[in-house]
C-alpha cells in the first residue's frame, strides 16, 4: 500500500468513529488510537488542547508525556504561534525543542482550528529522524480537516 491509499484508509477509519459523536475528547482520543496503531516507527501520537492560553496534554497513546506546553515554546507551541504544520525532520536541531522523550527525533504537529482559532493540535513524534514528509503532512492535515468539520458543525 502506499502512502496516499494509506492516507485514505486512515481517513476511512476516522470518518467512520467519529461521524456520530459530537464530544472532542472521546473524538481526540480514538483518532489518537487510531493513528498510534497505524505506524511501525512511532512513539507518540495525540492532542494538546489549548486551555487558558497555553496547550495542555490531551488525548493520547505512547510515552508519558509533557503536561503542559506555552505558547510559541517547541514544535507544538511554535504550531499555535505560527498557525501552521510544523514538519520536523530532527528535532534536535529544532530551536527550543521540549524533549518530554529523549527517544523522539522526528516530529510532526498539525494546529486544529474552530471559529478560526487553534483549539488544539495534533503531535505525532517517531523514533526515525525524517520520518514524515509532505505526503503525510497532506494526509493528516486532512484527518485534522474531518475532526475539524466534526467540531464546528456540533
Amino acid at each position: 500500500m502506499n502512502k496516499n491509499e494509506f492516507y485514505q484508509s486512515l481517513l476511512g477509519q476516522v470518518k467512520a468513529i467519529i461521524s456520530d459523536e459530537s464530544d472532542v475528547i472521546a473524538n481526540m482520543a480514538n483518532i489518537s488510537a487510531i493513528l498510534f496503531n497505524a505506524y511501525d516507527d512511532v512513539n507518540w501520537a495525540g492532542f494538546y488542547r489549548m486551555l487558558d492560553g497555553e496547550l495542555v496534554l490531551g488525548p493520547f497513546q505512547g510515552q508519558v508525556a509533557c503536561i503542559r506546553i506555552p505558547v510559541g515554546r517547541g514544535v507544538c507551541g511554535t504550531a499555535v504561534s505560527t498557525r501552521q504544520t510544523q514538519l520536523v525532520a530532527d528535532v534536535h536541531q529544532f530551536t527550543g525543542h521540549i524533549a518530554c522523550d529523549a527517544l523522539s527525533n522526528s516530529e510532526i504537529v498539525i494546529p486544529v482550528f474552530a471559529d478560526n482559532e487553534v483549539i488544539a493540535v495534533l503531535d505525532i513524534d517517531s523514533v526515525t529522524y525524517n520520518r514524515f514528509d509532505d505526503e503525510d503532512k497532506k494526509g493528516l492535515e486532512a484527518i485534522v480537516e474531518v475532526l475539524q468539520q466534526q467540531i464546528n458543525n456540533k
